[in-house]
């Protein structure tokens, strides 16, 4: 990044005093020596010093359409300009345009939608109107999963790491999530014959009291480990859940818009969710959160509610632009098709390098679990492959229970090329990691 000034920002060791000082410390950050990032551009991140990284992370899965992309971006100068705040207690046309878009592009019969500002508040919804459909008051999660930092979505979550509540909710239940390299039965696909969904039967009848309102998963685990669940899992879990009268929630914080090469990723399994939670991608950058039902479920929520600035008109612009920019540029394909390349690229170098356990994911949205020789977590390594793809100038996730699994979540905007330098450059840092 030419013409660049590094005086008037006050650097990264500065940064970290202020935060050291001045945010709760259970706010953490990436590397031992980060760096601090002062502008975007497409699939591109620069920081205080110029200089140039290649993001393969996406703020986490959120900009899908790239950094400051200048259609969404103009959208949002737009709309600033003209009408920024009204709450949900007034009339305006952005809301109810954004959710008629997402009834027309959400899997089979979803329909209805509430906006909130995260995934946390997403989720929080989805099981309050879980219980208010079904009178129902237990919940069934899978471990490894992500759910959000509040009470109730803290108690959902199965990462311990997450798990910070000291006294979490009761009536939730975790079962055996879908993690085929490391079973818990010990079995391999197919002849498993999907022993760990056949365990969500099992716990309805012995854990719980019979009150179930929902079951709620990732389609794909995220900071679980990239952890994706075999073809027929999902189909097998709802066959479970009917015969119950449970819910199925389906969180699609992380892997929603475009990300897995369809437009959510629970469309790989060809199930319809009861209930679908959005956030991340669908503002590309800009604060939203979202759950969206079938009519007659969410017709029962008829209490009075609102949420602040959920669905504001500033929101919904960046939303509704983001959804433009999906469907002009096809990034739903675009993903699958750089999903499979990327996927490739690691494969070789697995061939190469037994620190690479396991590849799982769809489309962009890519795990690469590094193991040592016993299969034991090699997370000191990925630390070290962190730390130095960083130096040059590449960005990517760390993730799973013992922060072992590499995670490639990036724009989907990026090329072959981007691709090529990172698999190049990764090939170059492996051969020297001990």
């Amino acid at each position: 990044m030419s013409n660049i000034n590094s005086s008037q920002y006050i650097g990264p060791e500065k940064i970290l005093q202020k935060k050291q000082d001045y945010i709760i410390p259970c706010v953490y950050h990436f590397y031992n020596e980060p760096m601090q990032l002062i502008k975007g551009e497409m699939q591109y991140l620069y920081d205080h010093t110029g200089k140039q990284y290649l993001d393969c992370f996406a703020g986490v899965s959120v900009v899908n359409c790239g950094h400051c992309n200048p259609e969404i971006t103009k959208a949002i100068c737009d709309q600033v300009q003209t009408l920024q705040h009204t709450c949900t207690i007034y009339l305006t046309e952005n809301i109810v345009n954004l959710a008629e878009r997402l009834a027309k592009i959400t899997p089979g019969r979803l329909q209805k939608t509430f906006f909130c500002s995260s995934g946390t508040e997403a989720n929080e919804g989805a099981a309050l109107l879980a219980s208010i459909y079904t009178g129902k008051q237990e919940f069934i999660s899978l471990r490894q999963g992500l759910h959000g930092r509040t009470k109730l979505t803290m108690s959902l979550t199965g990462l311990s790491m997450w798990r910070t509540d000291t006294n979490p909710v009761g009536g939730i239940n975790f079962a055996p999530n879908a993690y085929c390299y490391r079973c818990p039965y010990g079995k391999r696909h197919p002849e498993c014959d999907l022993a760990c969904a056949n365990e969500i039967e099992a716990i309805i009848k012995t854990a719980t009291s019979g009150q179930v309102a929902a079951f709620i998963a990732e389609p794909i685990q995220g900071n679980g480990g990239i952890i994706t669940p075999p073809p027929g899992y999902f189909k097998r879990v709802q066959e479970i859940l009917n015969k119950y009268n449970i819910l199925l929630i389906i969180d699609e914080v992380q892997t929603g818009f475009g990300r897995t090469g369809k437009m959510f990723a629970i469309e790989h399994y060809g199930v319809e969710p009861d209930i679908m939670t959005m956030a991340k991608a669908l503002g590309n950058g800009v604060p939203v959160g979202a759950f969206t039902s079938r009519p007659e479920i969410a017709d029962t929520y008829t209490r009075p509610g609102a949420s602040t600035l959920g669905g504001n008109p500033v929101t919904s612009a960046a939303a509704l632009a983001t959804l433009d920019v999906i469907a002009k540029n096809n990034l739903p394909a675009r993903a699958a098709e750089l999903g499979e390349y990327l996927k490739h690229g690691l494969t070789e170098l697995q061939k190469k390098h037994p620190l690479i356990g396991d590849i799982r994911g769809h489309g962009l949205m890519l795990g690469a679990e590094l193991v040592n020789p016993d299969k034991s977590p090699a997370a000191r390594q990925l630390d070290t492959i962190l730390e130095q793809m960083k130096d040059r100038g590449f960005l990517f996730g760390k993730n799973g229970p013992e922060r072992n699994v590499m995670a490639f979540q990036p724009p989907l905007v990026i090329t072959r090329e981007d691709l090529d330098n990172l698999l190049n450059n990764l090939a170059d840092v492996l051969a020297h990691i001990a």
